[in-house]
């Protein structure tokens, strides 16, 4: 089995980390399957939103797979992340298009970052999150962009303890959108947001996504100038033409992408 499944219906794209006997850790194939998966998602027109989960074992994403990571140490005498293509995930921070989160088990270091590269997020009660990095002497360079989602304090005490705290708790905070009492019951939420996400103006989804991630990096002012430099091509659009026309017909609209 793939450690990365992509399948692509409607305009949703679903990405599924395949390594339960691992607990989905993210070895060197699969973290360079979800670059590819990125890659593919980001030129495939036909994909509005793309939903990332992960096989049921309790655990989303456990992060680097450290057994891996130990033997390429003793049998090449380099660190795991030289033989990763994006070892920080910038790929998929990078997607235009919205990525939902349906984090169907406990989540702690690069099961993290990957969540924090997401839009939306959709958790499962009774698990765990957590950036575990000091407890085993990697680093989380990558959790920086976590200040703009959870409390400064909160961050700092996940980043300088380790320790797993519960999801609830995050909730809390507003780090998740939603937690739901089942695996299925997550992916049906991601799922439903997906498709309502899908049936808004292509343009109009990326750009407001676009606005957003800019001001999360260059701040308000900035990212108030990113963001409209980013909707003129929305404005000039002929699905701008269509929205109006349909919802004074009384329709539903037929986007172009154009």
């Amino acid at each position: 089995m793939s450690p990365i499944d992509v399948k692509i219906e409607d305009g949703i794209a679903t990405v599924s980390i395949n390594r339960p006997e691992r607990k989905n850790a993210l070895s060197v194939a699969a973290t360079n399957g979800l670059t590819d998966a990125w890659e593919q998602i980001e030129t495939d027109e036909s994909v509005r939103v793309t939903i990332l989960t992960s096989a049921d074992c309790g655990v989303f994403c456990a992060g680097l797979d450290l057994k891996e990571a130990t033997q390429i140490a003793r049998d090449e005498g380099v660190d795991i992340l030289t033989k990763m293509r994006d070892p920080f995930h910038e790929t998929m921070r990078a997607c235009k298009k919205p990525i939902i989160a349906a984090m169907t088990g406990s989540l702690m270091a690069g099961g993290m970052m990957l969540t924090l590269n997401c839009d939306l997020r959709v958790g499962l009660k009774g698990t765990k999150v957590g950036i575990t990095e000091v407890k085993i002497g990697r680093g989380s360079p990558w959790a920086s962009p976590a200040l703009t989602m959870l409390p400064q304090p909160i961050l700092m005490e996940i980043l300088l303890t380790g320790d797993l705290m519960p999801i609830e708790r995050l909730h809390e905070y507003g780090f998740t959108n939603y937690i739901e009492d089942t695996p299925d019951a997550v992916r049906a939420r991601a799922f439903d947001l997906a498709k309502r996400i899908a049936s808004g103006a292509p343009l109009s989804v990326i750009a407001a996504k676009g606005g957003v991630r800019a001001t999360m990096d260059l701040g308000c002012a900035g990212g108030l100038e990113e963001g409209k430099r980013l909707h003129q091509v929305v404005y000039a659009s002929n699905d701008a033409i269509e929205g109006p026309r349909a919802f004074a017909e009384k329709r539903a609209p037929v986007w172009t992408g154009t």
